[in-house]
């Protein structure tokens, strides 16, 4: 937390929520990409993408949907049901960026935007 001034994102100040309303903040208005993809190893790049809008309570379907289309836009089209172990780190990388980009965030925030990405 700040220890002067305010951050605030999509119009919330942060310091004046508390630990629930952030991560709902976070859910909602923020999409990360991590240097190391943080992919959940069992389960498909499909459900790994769709995940935060399952988090959401989206329709499983419009979750799969909307994930596969985001996939395919970052050249994984083909991969949609290999697992993490299965990608390139390449490929791993823009399975996560598709991630931090399906819930189509107000803020996207790489955890180190110099890291070597393909995406």
């Amino acid at each position: 937390m700040p220890t002067g001034g305010t951050v605030e994102i999509a119009g919330s100040a942060m310091n004046r929520l508390n630990d629930t309303e952030r991560g709902l903040l976070r859910n909602r208005a923020v999409g990360f990409v991590y240097q190391f993809h943080h992919l959940l190893p069992e389960f498909t790049a499909l459900e790994n993408v769709a995940m935060p809008l399952l988090v959401r309570r989206m329709s499983p379907r419009a979750a799969r949907e909307r994930a596969s289309a985001l996939l395919a836009r970052v050249g994984l089209a083909e991969r949609l049901t290999h697992r993490p172990s299965q990608l390139s780190g390449g490929e791993r990388q823009r399975a996560a960026v598709a991630r931090a980009l399906v819930t189509q965030p107000k803020l996207y925030w790489p955890t180190n935007p110099r890291a070597t990405s393909t995406a």
